[in-house]
């Protein structure tokens, strides 16, 4: 079984895309299909709110930091393992980074790869038939997707619908639903995203809201029709997976360390590695069983406090360092630093692992794709290795610290490589978020 496939996508962020998304992966599931969901772009919170709506895992599909061959693998067992894939654009439908076409990170690459029509979600609140004007843009800015139907988002009233219809119908664009201006269709937010599924408060009765505003808004059958047929690319070399750090690889995994992607962890698998969670929250130290440690990003900014009183974790921690490689990604490397400054300007003592200090009172968004050089050899390759990945933060560092550089970056932008991360003995950490290793 080879699923149909289609992309939720917007002309720009806030439209509507996730919470459109998860009602229709929903309501689709209660109507007995097998639906898997898919991410476009770097977003860890997103798949894990698929998950949740379809009781299937979901993971994510990169066209800029993912090469043809892993982009396969996640689609082609995504479709294997379903009746149809419902997929989630990133930010606007064109918006990526420079690159060779196709490989931009952009939602509308993986369209054009996989031969997913796309339904266009459309904000429309201050607009009525000049929505389709936007709409008609996106039909003919790139040749290799098709554009199936339209979903408008926050309409005002009866009028207000019939009078964007109208713009629709004049460039032949089907309307597959209207979704009213609803307060409660709106999931909590924090400065990373949503609030993350696990953490979201009755979740799964949002979830059933979602999917009843949708089946009572959207035309499900002729949404469940435009789907096509998922059109994989050529075989060829197999993806390389990311090294796994170690045989049993100790990982964090609370309401502070929650992001990875779950590519990785399936490669990691692959290669025999078996993953073993433990919570610094509820100050468990990493097994003592276990080879390598490490510590994902999350949103330990908010647990500051709570971490630097974690004192079986913080010496397990050091313990475990002494033999055994430990690494950081994001909020991990923080953890490792000697210093956390959260919101309130209150400075928070860490493991002292890396001379790092960082600060979330001092903020600066930091976004998007970079090209890591390892510096050395450590837990994801040999030093020379070259990685593809993101950065995705508010916090700054305030104190850089004595150590070496765990890799030179560089991004899609042009930009001239710089040091980045920390590496001290057997410990590593650095903001940058690895997704493949370079092609």
């Amino acid at each position: 079984m080879t699923a149909s496939g289609l992309i939720i996508a917007a002309p720009r962020s806030g439209s509507g895309k996730t919470t459109i998304t998860l009602g229709l992966q929903r309501a689709l599931v209660r109507r007995g299909l097998t639906v898997r969901g898919l991410k476009c772009g770097p977003d860890y919170i997103d798949p894990a709110f698929h998950a949740a709506a379809t009781g299937a895992p979901s993971a994510n599909l990169d066209s800029f930091a993912m090469p043809p061959a892993l982009l396969r693998q996640i689609a082609g067992e995504a479709a294997a393992e379903s009746e149809l894939v419902i997929a989630e654009g990133s930010m606007g439908l064109f918006d990526g980074v420079p690159g060779p076409e196709g490989a931009t990170g952009a939602s509308a690459d993986i369209a054009a790869l996989l031969g997913w029509p796309i339904v266009l979600v459309i904000d429309v609140s201050g607009q009525a038939q000049s929505a389709a004007a936007i709409a008609l843009g996106c039909m003919h800015y790139d040749p290799r997707i098709r554009i199936a139907g339209v979903i408008l988002n926050k309409v005002a009233s009866e009028r207000h619908g019939r009078l964007v219809g109208q713009g629709m119908a004049r460039i032949g664009l089907p309307v597959l639903g209207a979704l009213p201006r609803e307060a409660s269709l709106i999931l909590p937010e924090r400065h990373l995203g949503l609030v993350q599924a696990g953490e979201t408060a009755d979740l799964q009765a949002r979830l059933e809201a979602l999917a009843d505003a949708v089946t009572a808004a959207i035309d499900l059958d002729a949404l469940v029709a435009a789907a096509a047929a998922t059109t994989l690319p050529p075989p060829g070399p197999a993806a390389r997976p990311l090294p796994a750090p170690g045989r049993r690889i100790a990982i964090a995994r609370d309401a502070a360390f929650s992001f990875v992607y779950p590519h990785v962890e399936a490669g990691w698998r692959a290669q025999g590695a078996a993953l073993v969670p433990f919570s610094p929250l509820a100050d468990e130290a990493p097994p003592e069983d276990c080879d390598a440690c490490w510590l994902p990003g999350g949103y330990p900014e908010l647990h500051a406090a709570r971490l630097a009183g974690a004192a079986r974790f913080l010496s397990g921690l050091r313990a475990f360092a002494e033999t055994r490689p430990v690494h950081g990604e994001c909020g991990g490397y923080m953890v490792l630093g000697r210093s956390l400054t959260d919101a309130d300007g209150v400075a928070h003592a860490m493991a002292g692992l890396l001379g790092v200090e960082t600060s979330f009172a001092t903020r600066k968004m930091n976004l998007g794709y970079r090209r890591a050089v390892l510096q050395a050899d450590g837990p994801l390759g040999a030093a020379g290795s070259a990685l593809t990945g993101h950065e995705f933060h508010y916090a700054t560092i305030a104190a850089t610290g004595e150590d070496e550089a765990f890799a030179t970056v560089t991004d899609p932008h042009g930009a001239a490589p710089k040091p980045a991360g920390s590496r001290r003995g057997l410990v590593t950490g650095s903001f940058f978020h690895a997704i493949a290793v370079a092609q």
